[in-house]
């Protein structure tokens, strides 16, 4: 839903626009909310991370249980705008052609002169979403897993920790040493895999070391660094992937599975 997104650090300095009729309608339920690890129960992070919330039809009054104020207020306390009455089907449409970079100006026409619209993706998005020290989650676990933060989602915590594993949550530039972990994990994150040079560094040393072999995971941005550390190429697709449950098709057996 909207929280999970708006908390979301892959769409950091990205306007999120929601092709859902109405949005709003179950409002904000509390951040202050946590589970038995401290970890905020309804959303993905601490903070609202979308530069922007663009919607079709917005409810300003919120009906549910959990509620604890509404989304307007909610984007308000944060200084996020939001923009709504607008076909955002049509405009997924137009984005769909390539129309990428955009902004939301509060002011009536004709507009003073605004300044040149800046790509996020030529920043080092990761270095600002991940966390600045080291934390231990479920420090009684089975296995232990290092999670690399690059951007990553409170659930994928949880379905470590779900699975009884001891979690070591490092920053993005973490210097990486197999001996302390069971498995590596690589979270999703914002922007370019080529500009986190640190991290790429980090797992390059990881791949080349035939020593002591451990298993690693990448989602997402955290598969892009793998590749790259790999010699791979990264580029930005044309088209990008709108949307969840892709389907993907097993090269070996041809089954199609779908994807999230």
């Amino acid at each position: 839903g909207y929280p999970e997104s708006l908390t979301d650090p892959s769409y950091h300095a990205q306007l999120l626009v929601l092709t859902y009729p109405l949005i709003g309608n179950y409002g904000v339920p509390d951040i202050e909310e946590k589970d038995e690890h401290g970890i905020p129960r309804w959303f993905e992070s601490d903070s609202i991370w979308a530069a922007g919330l663009i919607v079709g039809e917005v409810s300003t009054r919120a009906c549910h249980w959990r509620a604890k104020r509404s989304l307007g207020s909610w984007l308000a306390s944060h200084g996020i705008p939001g923009l709504c009455d607008i076909d955002t089907r049509a405009l997924t449409h137009r984005l769909r052609t390539g129309v990428t970079l955009g902004r939301i100006v509060q002011s009536a026409p004709p507009f003073n002169i605004l300044k040149p619209l800046s790509d996020p993706n030529l920043r080092n998005l990761v270095s600002e979403v991940s966390t600045k020290i080291s934390k231990v989650l479920n420090p009684n676990g089975d296995v232990t897993i290092l999670a690399v933060d690059c951007g990553l989602k409170y659930n994928q915590i949880r379905c470590l920790i779900k699975r009884n594993a001891k979690v070591i949550l490092v920053p993005w530039n973490y210097n990486l040493d197999p001996k302390e972990y069971d498995g590596l994990f690589i979270s999703n994150g914002p922007g370019d895999p080529v500009i986190c040079k640190n991290i790429v560094n980090n797992l390059q040393t990881i791949i080349q070391d035939k020593s002591n072999v451990k298993p690693i995971f990448g989602i997402c941005l955290g598969h892009q660094l793998l590749s790259t550390a790999a010699g791979c190429r990264t580029y930005k697709t044309t088209y990008g992937n709108r949307g969840h449950n892709l389907p993907c098709t097993h090269r070996g057996t041809g089954r199609c599975f779908m994807t999230s």
